[in-house]
């Protein structure tokens, strides 16, 4: 991803955003995935640049990003392959979490449906998006195509966003005011997470176009460029993006089970709360336990795969100069690392729910055998508390 000055017949230098560079230009692209997978218009090249008026000049070669090189074959391994994780562990718990809500609804199961859904967009419009655009490095399907797409790479990466967010905030509600809990709220919040996504996607297919290279004018990609009349502007669109995708959704959740844990912490400490130091019923019974430690865990996998890129953003928005001395293999690889997020939310609900069987299911007990222990269990449980009641009359 690289943005090569180019002159025009005026003499005015032009910044053009175009796919995919690989060790051509350490720039760093503000959003480079996010608004664009490869064509912020962020960066200016210190190194060779394009000069030229546009006139089509086919015998010239074309710098080393706007050719198909390592960089596009590593991507598309990559991509390939986290497609591939994400599909089958995202189809595998939606196919459950489906299951589940027949026989009892859940607003957690519901909620965890939802980003199952926002990863499956993620990995089945992104991702693929990604891998054909490395392997022709140019633009090659159209303007309308340019902005619908652009539209929807950014959708499922907000909506996942929002939908961890109405997790926190139900988590919230479950543990500190059980009491006003609704069917209804859990709804409401999908439905806002749901129309955020589409309210903060929405300007993409307005800022994404098909441009013509100004030298080379076979070559088109499909850009920033030409939108914004000052590159501020485009700065000051960067940031809002970043604060709606990963900062303000981070400072909700960290604000919800923050509160959370200081509302449990005061109940540890109170002296006539022994019951909850034994088994947590005074504020959490083991189901909510482990629903809460779960989606801390599918926080904390957002946490880790996006900041490191965000980090590298805002260090370029600081410090342009910099920034550009980073390798654009490790600009590279912040993003494809944030994607394996899309992997991790199955990985995640898998492990805590094969915990929660082994712990239902005494060892040595085959699975046919189960039912006839709890029924067995249960029968000898009635029988001791009769033995129990009829003592206290004799």
């Amino acid at each position: 991803m690289s943005n090569a000055i180019l002159k025009t017949e005026r003499g005015e230098v032009l910044n053009y955003s175009h796919s995919y560079g690989e060790n051509y230009n350490n720039d760093v692209n503000t959003m480079p995935y996010v608004l664009s997978s490869s064509t912020s218009k962020t960066g200016v090249f210190d190194n060779e640049t394009w000069y030229g008026t546009n006139s089509s000049n086919w015998n010239e070669p074309l710098p080393i990003d706007m050719q198909f090189n390592d960089g596009h074959k590593l991507q598309i391994v990559v991509y390939s392959v986290l497609m591939v994780i994400s599909a089958i562990g995202n189809i595998t718990v939606l196919a459950l979490l489906i299951k589940r809500r027949l026989k009892s609804h859940s607003r957690i199961d519901m909620m965890l449906t939802h980003l199952a859904i926002a990863d499956l967009l993620v990995t089945f419009l992104m991702m693929p998006l990604e891998i054909g655009w490395a392997a022709t490095v140019q633009w090659r399907a159209g303007d309308i195509m340019c902005r619908v797409m652009a539209f929807f790479r950014t959708f499922g990466l907000h909506l996942s966003s929002f939908v961890l967010v109405c997790i926190s905030v139900d988590r919230y509600y479950a543990v500190l005011q059980p009491l006003n809990l609704s069917k209804s709220r859990g709804k409401i919040m999908i439905l806002i997470a749901w129309a955020m996504a589409t309210l903060c996607s929405a300007p993409q297919p307005f800022i994404f176009h098909v441009e013509i290279h100004p030298n080379h004018t076979w070559y088109e990609q499909c850009v920033t460029y030409n939108t914004f009349s000052n590159d501020n502007y485009h700065t000051v669109y960067n940031i809002l993006v970043m604060m709606f995708m990963y900062a303000l959704p981070l400072l909700t959740i960290i604000c919800s089970y923050a509160s959370i844990y200081m509302e449990i912490f005061r109940h540890s400490r109170m002296p006539n709360s022994e019951g909850f130091r034994r088994s947590s019923i005074d504020v959490l019974g083991r189901a909510k336990r482990r629903t809460l430690k779960m989606t801390i865990t599918i926080v904390m996998a957002f946490v880790i795969c996006w900041t490191p890129y965000y980090v590298m953003s805002v260090w370029y928005w600081l410090d342009q100069k910099s920034a550009e001395n980073v390798d654009q293999r490790v600009q590279k690889g912040l993003f494809l690392f944030a994607c394996t997020n899309s992997c991790m939310n199955p990985i995640v609900y898998g492990i805590y729910n094969v915990k929660l069987r082994k712990k239902k299911k005494p060892d040595g007990v085959k699975s046919g055998q189960s039912s006839v222990i709890l029924r067995n269990s249960a029968k000898y449980t009635r029988h001791s508390e009769s033995i129990r009641s009829s003592s206290v009359w004799f």
